[in-house]
This record gives C-alpha cells, structure tokens and sequence, in this order.
C-alpha cells in the first residue's frame, strides 16, 4: 500500500509536494485575484512557521492578528464569543514526537491574553492536529495514546512493524474545559478498543476481518507493502526533513527513542481532523496512514464507545462507515483505493432531500495517473431510520464523488491543506505546502487566489532543506455576520 507521495533523492530547486505554478519563486505572494462571485467575508489562518494568527479581509490586508506562546499545533476557530480556540505546540514531551503535534488547547481573548490553557502532553497521551468545538461548549479533541511494544504484539500487531516508541493508536475525547487551565473528560472512544487481527488465533482481537468492517485491522497498513529499500528509506527521510522545515514534525533535539529512518512508525492512523454533526451526534474522522475517513457515533456512553453494543445504531464504537481504501477491510484491491493521504474531512450542512455529505482535501500523492491534488464531496449512503447501508460482500458506497476540483497542473499539496464550503457554494481551498488559499464556483472557476506573505520568523533546523516557510495548515472563511467576527471588530 503506497502510503504518500515519495520524496526526490535529491532535493529540487523548488519542493517536490508542490505543483511547479504554485512553487513559482517569482509569484506574488498576498492578494492575486478577487473578481465578482467571491463570497465576501474574513479569513482565519495560522502559518506553521509562525507565533502569530491572522484574520484577512478579502483584499489581504489584515484586520486582527493574535501573538500566541507557541507555533501551531496545529488548527484554530474563532468562537461566536470573539475568543480564538487554538491547539499549540508543545515539542517536550519524550514519548511522543510527529507531524502535526500539539499538546496545548487554548482560548485566547481579543488582545491574545490567555483564558484558558491545557496542557494534554503526558507520558501516555498527547493531544495532535485538530479539535472541535461542540455547540454544548466542550471541545473534541484527538490524541495519541501510547500502547508499549509488548502490548502491542500481543494484541497481533506483527512484531517488526513496531518501534522503539511502541504504538499510538488514536483516542477522541469529548472535554469540558475547566478555567483557568484544566479540563474534565466526560466522553471518550479508544481505537484500541477496535482492533481486529487475523495473524494469530491465540492472540485476543482474532477475527475475519472480512466479516467485521467496523473493526480495524491492526495490520492494514503493512499488509502489502514489502520491506523499504535502502533508497525509499533516503527519499523518506528527505521528506520529512522537508516536512520538519515547516515545524511540522516537531522539535529537533536528539532522543535516543526518537523513531529513526527506516524504524517503524508509531502513528499508525495519523488521524489529522476531525469533525462533529450535532443533528446526528456522529464523528468523522480522517486517517491519512490507511487512506481512510471513517465515522463514529457520539450518542454512546463511553463505556458502550468501547464496545460493540449501545448507542443509537446499536454497534457501540465500532465503525459505521468507512471510505477511501476498502482494501484495508478486504473489500479491495489497490486500484480500488480513492483517498491518497487525505486530510480535512467535514460534513455539510443537511441539503433539502436530507442527504448526507462530506467534503474532503484529497492529497493525491501516489495516484496511478500523477500526483494532483483534488476536492472531493461525496453524498453518502445514509438512511435515517437504517443508518449507513452496504451490499453485502461490497464495499462501502459512494463509487464515486458528487463533485470534484481538480487542476493537476495548477495546485498540488502532498501534505497538510484543506477545504471549506462555503454559503452559496462556492469552495475555499488550502493548498497548504505553497501557503495558498484560493476560492472556486462550483463550476471550477477560481474568482480569489491569495498566497500567504506572514510568518517564517520561526528558524526550521539549519540541515531541513529548502521547504517553503510559509505553509499553512488550512484556512477558513467566516461571513461578517458570524457572531465571533462582530465581537472581535465590533461591527
């Protein structure tokens, strides 16, 4: 299973995970175009390289920026008070060290003062990439949670596929914050709790994993891979150096149990977002490393999310739906797989047919016909009184996305990005790797187009190469009516 795309044995001149037109050194960086469609509004962005969070108005030019204590770690939201929630850096912690590593959750007020700021970096945990606010005031958050090597291989997990730093399978917690700086856990799912291995009938966790696509194979993402060469190992690592350029795999200092090129890596789902559907208490997230959005109901109690049983569809924390990769579940071969180390995955607003829909920033590293990053929006195959319904013996639905963007000359992002859906449907698009944000109709027409001039006062190590310091993990638009908005500018 191809797992991303592959890094240069060399470095380019310009960053291999960019299209050649986004990585042009001679392009304007800020505003470039903004022509009649655009949704009219304010962007919220937080440079990786960087302390600081900006919000834009549509000519570029910046109408609040927040100084924080730390680089992103790695997404922010502006709440309807005017406070800004924002995950931060905290690169300490020795046993945890990866991209997109967080370990703050922070509110900030209107001078950037803090509020509210909790620490989820310990021994065993440690908070990464995303949170979502609730509409009740609690926050979902995502973090790794640290299984030891021996546990790990007794539950299945095939032995040398499992590094010095053992095996972090993801947690979601649903938090209720505590001012000034702690908080209260009042839900909680496991992935660990749903693991299924067919290695070993005297190991627990033994099954078909044909017959159980609400569980995950802990093996899945090794499965048909061979061994990395000697030269996949060298174009791994110059990724990442790229990739710790950005302040994107965390702090540099040595750590004899930091992973090393060619040991295995302990973020085995990597998940990168997350996001909440309150009409119908469900979760989806997004696992980059086994190429897959999945969705989880939030309506169990945290004792039956880590079961098989309860909640309102009846099958506790199990997967309802999964999408991307139905090989990982044995409903696939590699040419059937549709996500290429996707991130942001959200829902849309409940159309007027009661359709159910995604968006999701499909990376596109790997694909057999290039490298090209698309938006994809899939309806689907939800029935309100059934839940997600699947053919048996088939994989699950949708065959193919409702609408899609694609410019495969024109934008392509290995990693990070994003993409929002915005009132009257046009799309705003993160093209995270050349610090891009631009807007297209639904028809594909690009009416903004903005390059992000801030940040980079953050130094990446002096061996990570020539990647763009001015990436941006995503990017979001928010109308002037948006309650947060008023309160900030007091409009």
């Amino acid at each position: 299973m191809q797992k991303g795309p592959e890094a240069p044995e060399q470095a380019p001149e310009g960053p291999s995970f960019i299209s050649p037109k986004e990585g042009d050194p001679n392009g304007k960086r800020g505003l470039r175009l903004h022509e009649d469609g655009a949704f009219d509004g304010v962007t919220l962005f937080a440079p990786l390289n960087s302390q600081m969070v900006y919000l834009i108005d549509m000519q570029g030019e910046i109408l609040h920026r927040w100084a924080t204590d730390s680089a992103p770690g790695a997404w922010v939201y502006l709440l309807a008070n005017g406070e800004l929630l924002r995950c931060g850096r905290e690169d300490k912690n020795p046993s945890f060290n990866g991209g997109g590593i967080g370990g703050r959750i922070q509110k900030l007020a209107h001078d950037g003062s803090l509020i509210w700021n909790w620490n989820l970096a310990s021994e065993n945990n440690h908070q990464h990439h995303d949170v979502e606010p609730m509409p009740n005031g609690n926050i979902l958050v995502i973090s790794w949670e640290r299984i030891s090597k021996a546990d790990a291989i007794a539950r299945g997990r095939a032995p040398e596929h499992v590094g010095p730093k053992g095996f972090w399978p993801d947690t979601i917690m649903e938090i209720q914050p505590v001012l000034p700086d702690g908080a209260e856990v009042v839900w909680e799912w496991h992935a660990w709790d749903h693991i299924i291995q067919d290695t070993d009938a005297s190991l627990p966790g033994y099954g078909d994993v044909l017959q159980n696509p609400g569980l995950i194979d802990i093996n899945a993402d090794h499965r048909d891979k061979p061994p990395l060469s000697l030269k996949q190992i060298a174009e791994q690592e110059a990724l990442e150096e790229e990739m710790r350029a950005l302040g994107y795999l965390g702090d540099d200092d040595e750590d004899e149990q930091r992973p090393k090129p060619g040991d295995p890596k302990p973020d085995w789902l990597h998940t990168n977002s997350i996001s909440y559907h309150p009409t119908l208490d469900l979760i989806l997230l997004s696992s980059p490393e086994l190429n897959e959005i999945f969705v989880i109901d939030h309506s169990t109690t945290s004792r039956e999310a880590a079961s098989r049983d309860g909640g309102q569809f009846g099958r506790g924390g199990d997967l309802l739906w999964r999408w991307g990769n139905p090989g990982n579940y044995g409903l696939g071969a590699r040419s059937d797989r549709k996500l290429f180390y996707q991130h942001d995955a959200t829902w849309l607003s409940d159309s007027e047919s009661g359709e159910q829909r995604i968006l999701v920033y499909n990376n596109g590293g790997g694909r057999k016909d290039g490298d090209y990053s698309s938006v994809d929006e899939l309806v689907l195959p939800f029935d309100s009184k059934r839940g997600f319904t699947r053919e048996p013996g088939k994989a699950f639905g949708p065959e193919q996305p409702a609408w899609s963007y694609k410019d495969p000359e024109g934008f392509y992002s290995a990693f990070i990005s994003g993409a929002q859906r915005l009132p009257g449907g046009n799309t705003l698009i993160c093209s995270g790797a050349a610090g891009r944000l631009f807007e297209v109709t639904p028809e594909g027409k690009v009416v903004w187009d903005y390059y992000n001039p801030h940040g980079g006062e953050i130094d990446p190590p002096q061996h990570a190469g020539k990647a763009p310091p001015l990436a941006l993990f995503r990017g979001t638009r928010l109308a002037r009516e948006h309650p947060g908005v008023r309160a900030l500018l007091k409009e």
